[in-house]
C-alpha cells in the first residue's frame, strides 16, 4: 500500500548489502529524516577500522571503536547533505555497540568533536548488544534528523 498524502526522497550508498538486505540507507518523509544504521565504511563498502578478530570470530578487542564511531559520523554526514541537511538537524541517535564502556568513553569524545559542543543538543541512546551486520564491526548508529522545510 502506497501513501500519496507525502512523497518519499531516498539516498543510498550504492553497496551491496543494501540490496542483499533490501533498504534504503537514508528515507526523507515531510520534515523528518531517517537514517538506518550506519557503520564505518569507505565509498566501495570496506570497513574502516575493522576490529580484530578472536578465534571463534568475535572482536579480540575494542581498540577501534573511536576510529569506528569517527567513520560512521562521517557517512552520516554525508546521508545528510543530500537532503540538505548537517548534523545541526539530528535531533536523535542510537549507538548500537558490543561494549558499552569503550563506546561510551569513545563515543562522548567523538560526539563532542563531530556536533561541536560539549553538550550536543540531541536525544541520544547507548545500548549495547550482542552482534552486529559484520563481525569486525562494533559499532552502528541510526539517526533521526527535523529540518525546517519553511526557513529561508
Amino acid at each position: 500500500m502506497t501513501n500519496t498524502n507525502y512523497s518519499k526522497k531516498i539516498a543510498n550508498y550504492g553497496v551491496a548489502w543494501e540490496g542483499a538486505f533490501g533498504y534504503v540507507q537514508a528515507l526523507q518523509v515531510k520534515d523528518t529524516i531517517y537514517i538506518s544504521g550506519q557503520l564505518s565504511h569507505d565509498e566501495e563498502g570496506k570497513l574502516i577500522a575493522p576490529a580484530t578478530l578472536d578465534g571463534k570470530g568475535r572482536p579480540a578487542d575494542f581498540t577501534q571503536m573511536e576510529a569506528q564511531i569517527r567513520q560512521t559520523y562521517v557517512n552520516a554526514k554525508k546521508l545528510l547533505a543530500e537532503f540538505g541537511a548537517t548534523l545541526d538537524d539530528v535531533v536523535e541517535e542510537t549507538l548500537f555497540v558490543l561494549d558499552i564502556p569503550s563506546a561510551f568513553a569513545a563515543g562522548s569524545r567523538v560526539r563532542k568533536e563531530m556536533y561541536g559542543t560539549d553538550m550536543p543538543p540531541v536525544a541520544s541512546n547507548l545500548i549495547g548488544v550482542n552482534a552486529l551486520a559484520f563481525p569486525e564491526q562494533i559499532v552502528e548508529i541510526t539517526f533521526r534528523a527535523v529540518i525546517d522545510r519553511n526557513a529561508a
